[in-house]
């Protein structure tokens, strides 16, 4: 069973810039196609962004040109460099290995990590 933990959160102020890790351990990554969701208070779990086995990202149009996810199998952890933060992004982030070839799809899987709070003040 593969665990995932999240890590690199924090208090950055609008404008600012972030990078939020995901590593896993139980299995490996490069077996799946990877994501991450975001929740923020009140609100449902959305898709950010998805990377597939070779590489090619896709991401939601709220984050589009703004955030960029990257992996290294080789470490066995996925990331999330966000730039030019917003208010609006404030919530708390996911990892997860998602369902799907296409990287279109935004379907999560089975594995979720627990979670890392990005609070973005105006």
């Amino acid at each position: 069973q593969v665990q995932l933990v999240e890590s690199g959160g924090g208090l950055v102020q609008a404008g600012g810039s972030l990078r939020i890790s995901c590593a896993a351990s139980g299995g490996t990554i490069g077996t799946y196609a990877m994501g991450w969701f975001r929740q923020a208070p009140g609100k449902e779990r959305e898709f950010v962004a998805r990377i597939n086995w070779g590489g090619s990202p896709h991401y939601a149009d709220s984050v589009k040109g703004r955030f960029t996810i990257s992996r290294d199998n080789a470490k066995n952890t996925v990331y999330l460099q966000m730039n030019s933060l917003k208010p609006e992004d404030t919530a708390v982030y996911y990892c997860n290995t998602m369902q799907g070839l296409s990287v279109f799809t935004t379907t999560p899987g089975a594995y979720w990590g627990q979670g890392t709070q990005v609070t973005v003040s105006s």
